[in-house]
């Protein structure tokens, strides 16, 4: 039993090392993608409030 689970991690540890480290997100695509999150939400909201203010104004 103890070398069924010895073969089990090795066989884990082999698909961990097959992700490559050079293909994940590098973290200037992500600090891009959480501006243009943060940009999107905060048209979003501001259109929100300006569809309020301006229905208050004129109803």
């Amino acid at each position: 039993m103890a070398e069924a689970q010895k073969r089990l991690s090795h066989t884990t540890l082999k698909r961990r090392q097959r992700l490559h480290p050079k293909r994940d997100v590098r973290p200037a695509v992500l600090a891009k993608a959480n501006r243009l999150v943060i940009s999107a939400a905060a048209f979003i909201g501001l259109s929100f409030l300006a569809i309020v203010i301006l229905q208050a104004v004129l109803g």
